[in-house]
Order: C-alpha cells, then structure tokens, then sequence
C-alpha cells in the first residue's frame, strides 16, 4: 500500500486530498451549515492554531471555533486552471453564480504546431496568467480580499502547464491569507455537472472525454470514485486531433469542430474501419489504432495535408469529407458500446443510479451527445451535458469543485507569504481519479501505469481512515487517565 506521509512534507501537499479533523464536524441539525474562512470571519492567527491531525471535536470550542461554523451561502472562490493549452480564471460564488470567467486560448500555437507543444504551451501560460486572473477579478467587481479561497489544478496534465497555474493560485493565496483547495482535473469536469444541473445528486455515472483522456466513473459521493474504464493508449480527443491534422483542417478551433463539421458532407460508411477493442469485454477505450487505420486510409487517397481544405478539388474535398464521416461514426461507436457496458455494471453496485455525465472537450461534440443520448434512453437513464463553454477546460469547473470540497473542510492552509519561486510544488500529471473496478481491469498490455500517483479516491479515503483512527486513540487515552 502506498504510503501518505511522504505527501504530508511537501509544499502544496495536502491540497484537497485529507480531510481537515480540526474542521470536519458532524451536523445533525437540519439546518444547512457552511464553512468560512475569511479574514472579516475568522483572524488570521487561527491557521496556526490547530495540527492538522487535531480534532476539534476532542476540544472545548470556544469563540473562535464556532465562528467557523457560519450559515453563509456566498462563498467566492477563484478557480486557475492551466492544465493543458489554455489558461483560465473565473470566480464563481456557492449559489452557482458564475460572477466572471476568463480563457485565454493557445489556438494559434495549436494550429502551427499541429497540437499541443508542452514547452511553447508553458510559455504561453506564463505570459498571460497574471492578465487572465485579474480580468477574471475585474469582471467579478471584486479584489483578492473577498474571495473566501482559491482552487486550482494540480493533476492530471502536463506538468509544465499545471506548475505556472499553481504558482499563481499559491502566491494569491499566500499574498491574501487564503485557504487553498487543490483540484482534480477530472474531477472537475465531472462536478461542473452539478451546478448546472442543481438536482444532480450522488451517485451518477459519468464519461469524462478529452483529448487527453476517457474516463468511465461511478460517482458514489464527493471524493469516492470507481473508475469502469479509462484509456490504455490514445483518447478520443487526441484521434479527432491526429484525424484534423492529416486530413490539412483548420486545427485553430481545435481537431474535435473541424472534423465534425466536415463529416457532415460525407458517408460515415464509405471506409471500412474496424471498431477498437471488440474483443475485450472491458469499459477501456483505445484509439490508437484507429489513428493508424485513419493514416493509412489518408495514404491511400493521396490527400495532402499541406492542401487546406479550402483550395482542395471537389473529389478530393468529398474524399476528406468521407473519411472524416467514417472515422467519426467509428470512434462515436466505440464510446457507444463501452458506455452501455459500463451502466449495466453501474446499476449492479448502484440500483438507484438516474443520470449519465458527459464532460470534457469532446462533449461539445453535437454528434456525440446525439448518439450517447440513444444509449442512456435505452437504459433509463437522463443525460447530463454541460454547455460547450463548460466541457472545455475551463475555471468555472476548477472554482465549483473547490466550493464543493471546501465545504467539506477539505483545503490547504494559506501558502507563505514569500514562497521562494524554485519551491518544490507537488504536481500530478498522471493522477487516477478513482479505484478500478476489478471486473474493468484491462488486459491491454499498453495501459501506462508508470509513475501513477495514488487516486484522489484513495487518499481521501486512507486520510479519513487515519483521522478516525486518530480520534478513536484520544478517546482511548482520554478514557484510560
């Protein structure tokens, strides 16, 4: 078993991974109780007051311990995200308000480049961080002082990316003694389901697809995840991507647009192309070989790619078109077919599962929420798509995630003041969001695991576990003098 106390030393360590003991109460009363913390609430000096491994529920609470528990529904938190290819703010308040949100894009980058490049993106973020927060501030009407914390990514991503957005979120939070809540990413993308979509209540199923990864979870509540299926090798996303690139498409908008706005113009059965992975009886998704079969069928037409679309012939515009159509209607099918699987075992560990989330870049996807749509009415299920502003990444999804898990006194104490700029930041670019489901392990020998960090689902779960544990040893000592 992985041990948690190597994650306890570093400086953004415990980022919305342990539960706070000294801010976790049981609440019996039907009245709804949230937490703030914010210096018009709660002094300064009280973040020094606790170890994070003491239970208040152990102490005598005083004034400043019932100030915590404050009836407030309008926390306001700042949301960083820079995972990938775009840096974003926004600040969003615990009603659901979206007050402001920002994205720069990196489109350019992106169309001259043919994808993302880490390095240029990193440079890209560095540039406009600084700009996309206080915009995002400014078009709040609001300053540093009444935000009640900040989120940001922390994982999965590229590690390059995430590291200018989480120096940004620390030196806010340290300049302005605010609590920091660190976030999963894809988590994110699942959780911004429930601000649009208020009813939306644990436990849901939801299909995470980007370009970076496919994701099938069960949701069982805030924090507690079973992962169905992920990715073995290629994502949908990064195939729409590739299929855009070699086909000579506009890649400003991204892959994902170009490519389905072509398909519209051709025959999704005019190229023979085999499903992925029929013969697993698993929820995995793999794409790369269907990139290969999509290269290979752009080979053999003799498209190139140096010919954008616009100056293409009609016969060779309505061969592009035709591929695009085929490679579509094939990767849409894929996801078809392990997403029906995955709600028959869903509904085995949770009878009383009624919604389906689809998130992440991908679900803009007109085609693919169409499609998906077909599947969850064939098994009673209703569909939740966030708009397309909010399944690209984006920091309304960040901020929202970090209400949610803030509430649950879940959050890191406000960084130093003066943090050196070369402190060593605790980054997850490969972070599993849940435990695998032991009858979804993937055969695949492909599926990456190298330097995997232990699921978010884990170490909430193990910090839980540690903290009951700990509380039941006092109780023990206690009773015992």
């Amino acid at each position: 078993m992985v041990s948690l106390l190597p994650n306890l030393s570093s400086p953004i360590s415990r980022l919305s991974l342990l539960w706070r003991p000294s801010l976790h109460f049981t609440i019996k009363s039907t009245t709804k109780l949230q937490f703030q913390l914010h210096e018009k609430a709660v002094k300064p000096q009280w973040f020094k007051s606790f170890s994070p491994y003491c239970s208040v529920s152990n102490l005598s609470m005083g004034q400043t311990q019932k100030q915590m528990l404050v009836e407030n529904e309008n926390l306001v938190v700042l949301g960083i995200e820079t995972s990938c290819d775009d840096t974003a703010a926004a600040v969003v308040n615990s009603n659901g308000e979206i007050l402001s949100q920002v994205i720069s894009s990196q489109a350019e980058l992106l169309a001259r480049y043919g994808g993302v490049a880490p390095k240029m993106a990193e440079e890209a973020h560095a540039l406009v961080i600084d700009q996309v927060v206080q915009e995002a501030l400014d078009k709040a009407n609001l300053t540093e002082r009444d935000l009640t914390a900040v989120a940001v990514t922390i994982g999965p991503g590229l590690s390059l990316c995430l590291r200018i957005g989480v120096r940004k979120a620390r030196k806010v939070a340290g300049s302005h003694n605010l609590p920091l809540v660190g976030v999963h990413h894809m988590e994110a993308h699942t959780l911004v389901a429930r601000l649009v979509e208020r009813e939306l209540q644990f436990p849901f199923m939801a299909l995470l697809v980007s370009g970076g990864h496919n994701l099938l979870i069960l949701a069982r509540d805030l924090g507690d995840y079973i992962q169905l299926g992920t990715t073995i090798d290629d994502a949908i996303g990064e195939a729409y991507d590739k299929t855009a690139k070699w086909l000579g498409l506009d890649m400003r908008r991204s892959g994902g647009p170009a490519v389905e706005e072509l398909a519209r113009e051709g025959d999704a059965k005019s190229v023979k192309f085999k499903v992925p992975m029929k013969q697993h009886k698993d929820c995995n998704f793999s794409y790369a070989g269907l990139k290969t079969q999509v290269r290979l069928a752009i080979e053999a037409k003799r498209i190139n790619a140096e010919i954008s679309l616009a100056s293409a012939s009609d016969e060779e515009r309505q061969a592009r078109a035709d591929i695009a159509a085929s490679f579509q209607r094939v990767a849409v099918l894929h996801l078809e077919e392990k997403c029906e699987r995955a709600i028959e075992w869903a509904l085995n560990i949770e009878p009383s599962i009624n919604h389906l989330v689809v998130s992440g870049g991908v679900a803009s996807n007109k085609y693919v929420r169409a499609r998906l749509d077909e599947v969850v009415n064939r098994k009673g299920l209703k569909l939740v798509c966030p708009p397309p502003s909010l399944c690209t990444d984006n920091g309304v999804m960040v901020a929202w995630t970090g209400i949610e898990h803030f509430r649950l006194g879940r959050f890191d104490l406000p960084p130093p003041v003066n943090e050196p700029e070369d402190a060593v930041l605790d980054l997850r670019p490969r972070w599993p969001l849940g435990e695998e489901y032991a009858e979804g392990k993937s055969e695949a020998r492909s599926m990456r695991t190298a330097r995997m960090h232990p699921s978010l689902t884990s170490l909430i779960k193990a910090s839980i576990n540690f903290t009951n544990g700990s509380n039941l040893r006092g109780l023990v000592n206690k009773s015992a003098t």
